[in-house]
């Protein structure tokens, strides 16, 4: 059962700013490649192909929440799922990530981009439906990959550090990336309508590389199409997680895009966070994952500094500043999961 049919979880309580008996712990790409039996359930079986797979989402997702007791399960997936869905012909190629066939950088290749249609995406409903019914009251959290970061991977024609082709077409072509844009926020908006209806109790947008932006450019361009999405959430009642890397200086803006939890990498405290952000929204975050590799006595050090700085927010969800690096000793991860509830138990 989700959280809207029993007691909210510590985990949503916390993403509306209550009262929670221990902070809610959770970690971006819990789900994946640290994991021993994620790499042998997923042996041979390519990665697109085991993301349509409703048996494989489902058993991939439950993993983390077996071995290190997570307060929330976040789905697994990938931000190119509804693009591929709706027919955009891309690969994810081991070692670099998204790779698209035909790059979309002028009004004719926008105006190709393909609608995505609920039913496109069943298999993704089906996989919610099977994990809600068996995390019996864990949540579970969707997500989707925001316009920007998506319209960056399609114009860059996979990962880019300096997103030149990106920036070039914001600011060059502004009627074709806003045109881009719109078109995104209709197919991530779909996709995460979905697995709000099939269950899932919230949802993080991830705008992976919107810190490549000023603030001003962000809000220019970006934001506008980043809370279409939000916004469009903003009836179900499920909590609005948005995230993003090297986003320290424009946090506010990303709050004010829709969200109710800002995710916030390592970089920027979490009460310096809280300070900028004010009073109603809660803090996602924030432990260097890299981190993870030093010494137990400085991860709990680390650990205790974060749970001490998350005081000062509405309301705190605790996580790392970004995923789970690949060699993180997944024992690490447990142990911070029983440190964090040892920690701030009330």
């Amino acid at each position: 059962m989700s959280d809207t049919s029993r007691e909210p979880s510590v985990f949503v309580r916390a993403c509306h700013g209550e009262s929670v008996p221990h902070l809610p712990v959770w970690f971006m790409r819990q789900a994946g490649r640290s994991l021993p039996e994620y790499r042998s359930i997923r042996a041979d079986i390519p990665m697109l192909e085991a993301l349509r797979r409703p048996d494989l989402i489902r058993e991939i997702t439950l993993q983390p929440v077996r071995r290190h007791g997570v307060d929330a399960a976040i789905l697994f997936s990938d931000i190119v799922v509804p693009l591929a869905a709706a027919g955009i012909d891309l690969d994810l190629k081991p070692g670099v990530g998204p790779v698209i066939a035909e790059p979309i950088r002028d009004p004719a290749a926008v105006a190709a981009v393909p609608v995505l249609e609920p039913a496109q995406v069943d298999f993704v409903a089906e996989a919610v439906g099977l994990l809600v019914e068996e995390l019996s009251g864990t949540p579970l959290i969707g997500f989707a990959g925001a316009p920007f970061t998506l319209a960056s991977y399609l114009i860059e024609g996979g990962p880019s550090r300096t997103y030149e082709r990106t920036k070039a077409l914001m600011h060059g072509a502004p009627d074709v990336w806003h045109a881009l844009c719109s078109r995104l926020a209709d197919i991530t908006l779909t996709f995460v309508r979905v697995q709000v209806a099939a269950g899932v109790s919230a949802v993080q947008l991830f705008d992976s590389w919107a810190g490549a932006l000023s603030e001003a450019d962000y809000r220019r361009y970006v934001m506008p199409h980043s809370a279409t999405v939000l916004s469009g959430l903003a009836e179900s009642g499920v909590p609005r997680i948005h995230f993003g890397v090297g986003t320290g200086h424009m946090l506010p803006a990303m709050a004010e895009a829709g969200a109710d939890v800002v995710g916030v990498d390592w970089r920027t405290p979490l009460d310096t966070a809280a300070a900028l952000l004010g009073p109603n929204f809660a803090v996602q975050g924030n432990l260097d994952p890299a981190v993870l590799f030093a010494p137990w006595p400085v991860v709990e050090a680390e650990v205790r500094r974060i749970v001490a700085e998350g005081r000062a927010a509405h309301g705190h969800v605790f996580n790392l500043g970004h995923g789970v690096l690949p060699d993180t000793d997944p024992e690490v991860l447990t142990r911070v999961v029983a440190l964090v509830h040892e920690v701030s138990a009330a």
